[in-house]
Order: C-alpha cells, then sequence, then structure tokens
C-alpha cells in the first residue's frame, strides 16, 4: 500500500462512521458501541495485540502500549460518541458518503476522524516495529458529548496509580480562519490551552424574601421580581473585564503575522491593554466572551400563584479569580431585588495549560514542520467542554488540537445537519500524529 492513499484510508474510516454511536443523556444503548468495538480491533489489529486495553464507564476506553521508558507518560485521546443526527441532511448521516471532495457523516469532524488518524498512525509505526520513547496512552470517551462520565473516571485511575503525563493532546483546536482580522495567513493553527469553566446558580424570589424591606423589592411579586433583575443583570457591565494570560498569549502569539497597528498593539499589552480590552468585542462577536465572564438564564420557573419563581444562571468565566468577585456583584444585585442566589452542584473550572512547558514546545515544533504555512496561536475555547478539561490534575500541558484544515461553514456544521471533512484532512492527520509520537523523546 503506497503512504497516506487517500481513498484506502477513506474506506477504513468510513466503517466508523457507519456505527451510530450516538450519545443519549440517561441512557446508554450498547450495540452500536459494541459494533464500534469490533470495527476498531479489525482495522488496528497491531494496536489490539501489543496494548493494555481497559474500559471505563460503560465504553471509555484507555489502551497503553508500554515505551522504552515505562516511567514517563504522553497520551492522545478523543471521543468516539456522537450527537443525534436530526434535520434533515443532504446525504445519509451514517454512510461515509463522499462527495466534491469531502466525507460526509455524522462524528466525521466531531471527533471520529481524528480517533481513526490517531489509530492508523500508531497502527503503522508498531507495524514497523516502533516503540515509543516513553508510555503512550490513547483514550476515547463514549460519553464526551454530554459531559459524562468516562474520562473523568479514568483521571480519577490515574491519580489513584499515581500517574502523570508530561503531555495530554485532545480534540478542541484546529486549522482555522484566525480570531480576528487582519492576519497575514489564511488559517492559523489554532491549539486550546484553556476553555471557560460552567457554574449553574439558582435564584429564588419568593414572598418569603428576607429583603421585603428594599425598594426595588418592595410591591412587586416574585415573577416581577424575576424578571427586573434578569434585565438589570442583561443591562450592567458588573463583570470584571480583564485580559487574562491565556488571552494574552494568543496575542502574543498572533502579534507577529498580524498587519499594523493591531501588530504593536498586541506586542505591547503592558501599554495597550486597556485599548484592546474596549475594542476586542469590536474585532469579533465572540471576543467579549474571552475577556469577562458570560451570564445566561437558561431555565425560569414559577407563577404569581406559586408566589416563588426561581432562574438558573449559567456562568461561563475564563478566570476563577475574577469569578469569585463576579459572584459577589451579582449576589448583591440579586439582594436588591429580593432574590436569593444558591450555588448548584454541577460546576466545573480548570487552570490553563502551562505554554512554557516541554510539551506546548513539542507540540508547536511537529505543528509547524507538519503543517509549515499556518501559525501556531494558543487559543481560549469560548465554549469548552473537551475531555482534556479533567486532566489537568495529571497533566500541567493538556492540548487541544485537531490537525485538520477546516472552513467556517464547515465548524459551523459541528452538531448539525450535513457535517463534513475534506477528504485531504484524513491523510494530513495520520501524517501529523506519526510525527507526534516517532519523534517524541
Amino acid at each position: 500500500m503506497p503512504d497516506f492513499n487517500t481513498d484506502f484510508y477513506i474506506e477504513r474510516f468510513r466503517k466508523m462512521i457507519e456505527c451510530k454511536t450516538v450519545s443519549v443523556k440517561d441512557s446508554f444503548a450498547p450495540e452500536e458501541f459494541m459494533k464500534l468495538r469490533d470495527v476498531m480491533r479489525e482495522l488496528f489489529p497491531e494496536i489490539h495485540k501489543k496494548a493494555e486495553i481497559q474500559y471505563f464507564s460503560e465504553d471509555c476506553w484507555l489502551y497503553k502500549i508500554t515505551g522504552k521508558d515505562t516511567s514517563r507518560n504522553i497520551m492522545l485521546m478523543s471521543h468516539h460518541d456522537v450527537v443525534e443526527a436530526t434535520g434533515e441532511w443532504k446525504y445519509p448521516p451514517f454512510a461515509g458518503e463522499v462527495h466534491d471532495g469531502k466525507i460526509w457523516g455524522r462524528g466525521t469532524f466531531d471527533t471520529k476522524a481524528s480517533l481513526f488518524a490517531e489509530f492508523t498512525a500508531v497502527e503503522e509505526l508498531l507495524a514497523a516495529g516502533f516503540v515509543p520513547c516513553c508510555n503512550l496512552y490513547i483514550g476515547s470517551s463514549h460519553n464526551e458529548e454530554r459531559f459524562g462520565d468516562g474520562m473523568p473516571s479514568v483521571n480519577e485511575y490515574f491519580k489513584k496509580e499515581g500517574l502523570r503525563f508530561e503531555v495530554v493532546l485532545d480534540e478542541g483546536g484546529a486549522i482555522i480562519t484566525p480570531p480576528v482580522d487582519g492576519v497575514k495567513a489564511a488559517k492559523c493553527a489554532m491549539v486550546g490551552i484553556h476553555e471557560k469553566g460552567r457554574f449553574y446558580y439558582t435564584c429564588t424570589a419568593s414572598n418569603q424574601t428576607a429583603y421585603q424591606s428594599l425598594i426595588k423589592a418592595r410591591k412587586k411579586n416574585p415573577v416581577e421580581r424575576m424578571t427586573a433583575f434578569i434585565e438589570a443583570v442583561n443591562a450592567s457591565d458588573m463583570f470584571i473585564v480583564n485580559l487574562n494570560q491565556p488571552v494574552r498569549d494568543m496575542f502574543t502569539y498572533i502579534a507577529p503575522y498580524i498587519s499594523f497597528p493591531l501588530n504593536l498593539a498586541f506586542a505591547n499589552l503592558k501599554l495597550t491593554a486597556p485599548i484592546i480590552k474596549k475594542i476586542m468585542p469590536k474585532l469579533n462577536p465572540l471576543a467579549k466572551g474571552l475577556i469577562s465572564t458570560t451570564c445566561n438564564f437558561i431555565k425560569i420557573e414559577g407563577s404569581s400563584a406559586e408566589k416563588k419563581c426561581t432562574a438558573t444562571a449559567y456562568f461561563q468565566p475564563v478566570s476563577l479569580d475574577d469569578f469569585n468577585k463576579d459572584i459577589e456583584s451579582f449576589t448583591k444585585l440579586a439582594e436588591e431585588y429580593g432574590i436569593t442566589v444558591t450555588k448548584n452542584d454541577n460546576c466545573d473550572y480548570h487552570e490553563p495549560a502551562d505554554i512554557h512547558s516541554e510539551g506546548f514546545r513539542y507540540t508547536k515544533k511537529c505543528i509547524e514542520e507538519v503543517f509549515p504555512e499556518h501559525p501556531v496561536v494558543p487559543y481560549v475555547l469560548p465554549s469548552g467542554g473537551t475531555d482534556a478539561r479533567v486532566f489537568r490534575d495529571v497533566c500541567d500541558c493538556n492540548l487541544r488540537f485537531t490537525p485538520f484544515k477546516i472552513s467556517d461553514k464547515q465548524l459551523d456544521l459541528v452538531h448539525c445537519p450535513n457535517e463534513n471533512l475534506d477528504i485531504s484532512c484524513i491523510p494530513d492527520g495520520i501524517k501529523f500524529y506519526k510525527h507526534f509520537v516517532k519523534n517524541y523523546r
């Protein structure tokens, strides 16, 4: 077989797409997931001969290929669950058909393609007699799409065993359109080093409030007070605006590739930070979410007859220190409307990866060698939820990068009908993971 025969790889990859490993909240249907296990054994016999394999929760995979130095560890990872294929599709969502130079189907980008490329790269290296310099793990979750317990269970196992990792490489970034205008390169290799946290707070207004004496709460029923409070939050600028270190890192890395005068502004953040904070939301619609906590009310219940109204506030902070101050301001405003604020249990925040680590430097070097035309830029995932976040406990360098060039339109189709990926991405991805694993020292 010639190296990087695209047709050969696509035929194999299609078998993974055909497995309908749909992640559904509060349930698990094993048939399609077990079918995918069989497909993986068929496609990657060398890995299944040489790896130690463990399963966590219902179907979270952990493969370990023992390296020359068994005291050191690295991990490639992805996830094999997908969201439901609802809506109208141009081509069948679980067929992996090729049209117009693209492979179509649920999971083509998110994220069976990266999983296929990882396994193919390691399979071909092992078949050629390669032994990694240290222990190589490959992980894949069955419930990443619903913030499931798969990889958190693996992380607990690692902590129990006292295992630490020099680098963890998950999905999350890609080679995409730069996040700001004026960049000289058409696309940048965006490497996720951080993702916003997730916090849920329940806001409650009732006739039994302790704040009846407050002017804004007086003579208003709970529903009216809650409505007024939500309007006040949306109209306020209470949340701290800050260029936290991960955002500063993004600007520092992108500065050499951006046009005047932004290149000077981004290269001199000590002087220009106040200006940047003002203009960032104008540079990109998502930019405001990178410099401050965002708050959305996602659930409101109650009625005047019940004499009680509750609302769930969903916060996504970049910085935990800033958020602790933000929630104080939020709570103080709530008191003015006779509303109590209670933190929910399902909250999540993890520190950013260390871009000064050897793991980040090595990953950057690999990207530059395989994709030399695309500048490497660290960034903060605006929404978050990758499995990589949980491994900050055992790895200082947990990164999010998928080695695929993808258009803005294709990126918008993730979790939507007609998800697709250029077929040229598959050999490119295999080449990258081979380079990453083979040259790690």
